[in-house]
């Protein structure tokens, strides 16, 4: 199947040319010709495989119909849980619209409140957002809904898990009830499943990817000793001579302090976290993305909406909790066909978490040894079926 087959216009076809897309992603394919339809819809899909585009690419072909936007009216709103997220799915709307005359602004917090004011008094037609600074612009009316005509809920668990449904709510009601609304989201149980049988009553769902599959990601652990954790990783990325890796830790602290211990040891590297200012946040992603520094230190903040297509690798420093997290983790590698790396440092505490990423994986992951790095206390072997009580 190709793009033009799903009924988008040419302007937007000619784009996404622009772009080297050449086939849709199975979530495009399936997305596309329902929101064009008008449906609303519930979709599942994992990180990577081309989500944004399934709903801003029919959303850019409706609202092309040059039907003027009234000032601080916005026509489609994108509400998503992290600021890195908003910039990126912007910058992918800014892409795909390329040759539409359509306007769309991101606003997130930890920049100018009165700049974002300004840009949504000339009125915007795609407003990407998140929830808290999308409230500050309401209460200061600075933005209205009576235009809208379309709603996206974009990593609505990673929203959830990040305390966002009172906000959610809020802004729902809030806007017009002849919207058209999409909610996207890695999972669709407890908490979203919730949300998308209050919200979403009548929607058409859609799921892609199984949970856990990862068919690009070559995945691997191995078992260490928690104060032999830095000193390892220092081995593993000198003796293979690792052109770049995104290193995950749970904490802000440990960030500085991981960072710090591979200094020590000859390896540049410097982190993200919710500790730092966006100024910082931005620069140190892009010295990253443009390969300036090799090894990035970040917690769970950068597990979504920071996208890098040809990163060669990720490292689980610490595993995460919930178990889905660790498919968000991965998945910065792998993407868009590429091949990818995903290697994890489990030590013996790490047992429940390796039990449930590895039953949401339905596969044990390959366990490697390092001869120089044995160790003291055993990493047991998971049990597939587990359950945390």
């Amino acid at each position: 199947m190709s793009f033009a087959q799903l009924g988008l216009s040419d302007p937007i076809l000619n784009a996404i040319s622009d772009l080297d897309y050449a086939q849709p992603t199975e979530i495009q394919a399936k997305a596309i010709p329902l929101v064009l339809k008008g449906e609303d819809l519930i979709a599942s899909a994992q990180t990577g495989t081309g989500k944004t585009a399934s709903f801003v690419l029919p959303i850019l072909h409706q609202l092309n119909n040059d039907e003027v936007v009234r000032a601080r009216s916005i026509r489609a709103l994108i509400l998503v849980p992290t600021r890195e997220l908003a910039k990126q799915v912007e910058s992918s709307i800014q892409a795909y619209s390329q040759k539409l005359e359509l306007s769309s602004l991101a606003i997130y917090g930890g920049t100018s409140v009165e700049s974002d004011k300004q840009a949504l008094a000339q009125g915007i037609d795609i407003l990407v957002a998140t929830p808290g600074r999308l409230l500050d612009m309401a209460y200061q009316r600075a933005v209205f809904f009576d235009d809208l005509a379309f709603l996206v809920l974009d990593e609505a668990d990673k929203m959830l898990d990040m305390g966002f449904i009172e906000d959610i709510h809020n802004i729902i009601d809030r806007l017009p009830a002849s919207r058209q609304s999409l909610l996207f989201s890695a999972t669709l149980d407890g908490k979203v499943r919730h949300l998308a049988d209050a919200v979403y009553p009548d929607a058409v769902e859609v799921k892609v990817a199984p949970k856990g599959q990862t068919p690009n990601i070559e995945q691997w652990m191995i078992a260490v000793d928690k104060d032999t954790k830095s000193s390892l990783l220092s081995h593993l990325i000198k003796e293979n001579d690792w052109d770049q890796a995104l290193i995950f830790v749970e904490k802000k602290h440990s960030a500085a302090k991981l960072v710090e211990q591979l200094g020590k040891r000859g390896i540049e590297a410097d982190s993200i976290h919710a500790g730092r200012s966006q100024a910082q946040r931005e620069r140190v992603w892009n010295d990253f993305k443009t390969a300036q520094l090799k090894f990035l230190v970040a917690t769970g903040v950068a597990a979504r909406g920071l996208d890098m297509p040809n990163l060669s690798r990720v490292v689980n420093y610490d595993l995460p909790y919930p178990a889905e997290e660790y498919i968000h983790r991965i998945g910065r590698t792998g993407r868009a066909g590429q091949s990818g790396e995903a290697i994890s440092l489990v030590s013996k505490d790490d047992f429940k978490n390796l039990c449930m990423i590895e039953s949401l994986l339905n596969q044990l992951l390959e366990r490697r040894e390092i001869e120089a790095f044995p160790v003291r206390k055993a990493v047991p072997i998971s049990i597939l079926n587990y359950h945390r009580r």
